[in-house]
């Protein structure tokens, strides 16, 4: 039993150790000198994460949702529009674009969640796409296909600002993601996702769970659009369209849909591939490489790049016990015969 104790207490300080690393890290890589360019693309890794992971917090209770982008345009949208016509501060119209999208999510959840599995997808994936009908529907207040410009900066110019506060961002959301998955609702959605009928029959009402479940993930999609408006200052809906949704469930199927940390191993591996080979890959070829690098994670490594060590282990242990059983054979092959 002290056994059991010390080794976990060896894991808990092992990994509080790589966190307060890792940490230190990200505070210090502007002041190593770092170029602006790649300050720009680890912000955007930063919300992305947080867009990953609430996708997969929608999936633990069963749900695969095709139009996160849809959700992360309203609150992207609802932030610049009243920023913009209403002169509020960002710091007041941030929180209420999550708030608008988490209603939002809320009440589109609530005659889709007897829906399951493919259905449910299907359905999410056509809320995004109505997102966009109705954003050119509006297209005066929004831009519509020409886009939206002039929208208020949440701090200057200078981008360290905003690498600090989306780093910040990231931690907060993911503690709190972290906090829920591994509470008592969390364990109630994954509940849900095994089988909704014994959760049903445990007194479990497996449709408003769904309900809540899909309403917190579109809050941190709504939040991260707000700040995306108020970072980049220039909204489209090319910006949010299909391809954006796909890209951030091909972030978290790479990563591993079964771990906390696969959305955040996935976004960031995904994400920094595309700078560091942009003078090689061209753009229009990205969809087609995450599609292969996706299929080539699902077939060798179940779990995603978070499993790879796991899997490499596994990997080894069967090399070995195959190297070992044809020197055994060769041995055996090999003795004399009387």
């Amino acid at each position: 039993m002290l056994k059991n104790r010390f080794l976990a207490d060896k894991r808990k300080i092992t990994k509080a150790a790589i966190y307060a690393f890792l940490l230190i890290i990200l505070l210090l890589l502007p002041k190593l000198g770092i170029s602006i360019y790649y300050v720009h693309i680890l912000i955007g890794v930063f919300l992305y994460i947080i867009m990953t992971s609430s996708l997969r917090l929608i999936n633990l209770s069963g749900q695969v949702s095709l139009g996160h982008a849809g959700l992360m345009c309203v609150g992207a949208y609802t932030s610049a529009i009243i920023s913009k016509n209403l002169d509020w501060t960002p710091w007041l119209t941030i929180p209420i674009g999550a708030l608008v999208t988490f209603i939002i999510a809320f009440l589109v959840a609530i005659p889709f969640s007897r829906l399951r599995g493919l259905y449910f997808t299907m359905v999410s994936l056509f809320f995004g796409m109505a997102v966009l009908a109705i954003n050119e529907v509006f297209e005066k207040i929004t831009g519509g296909q020409s886009g939206m410009v002039g929208i208020q900066r949440l701090f200057g110019v200078s981008k360290i600002p905003y690498y600090y506060f989306c780093l910040a961002l990231m931690i907060v959301c993911l503690f709190i993601m972290h906090r829920l998955e591994f509470s008592r609702i969390g364990l109630t959605w994954k509940a849900v996702a095994q089988s909704h009928s014994v959760a049903s029959s445990t007194g479990i009402n497996e449709a408003r769970q769904r309900i809540i479940c899909f309403a917190i993930g579109g809050f941190f999609a709504g939040l991260v659009g707000a700040v995306y408006a108020h970072y980049y200052v220039v909204l489209s809906v090319t910006t949010f369209g299909f391809f954006t949704s796909i890209y951030i469930f091909i972030y978290m199927m790479v990563g591993g849909i079964n771990s906390f940390y696969g959305p955040i191993i996935g976004t960031t591996v995904l994400l920094l591939i595309q700078p560091l080979f942009h003078n090689v890959i061209r753009e229009k070829y990205i969809p087609f490489i995450f599609a292969g690098v996706l299929l080539i994670v699902l077939y060798l490594l179940p779990k995603g790049l978070f499993g790879l060590p796991e899997q490499l282990r596994l990997w080894t242990r069967k090399l070995r016990r195959e190297e070992k059983t044809a020197l055994q054979e060769e041995v055996i092959h090999r003795a004399p015969r009387n």
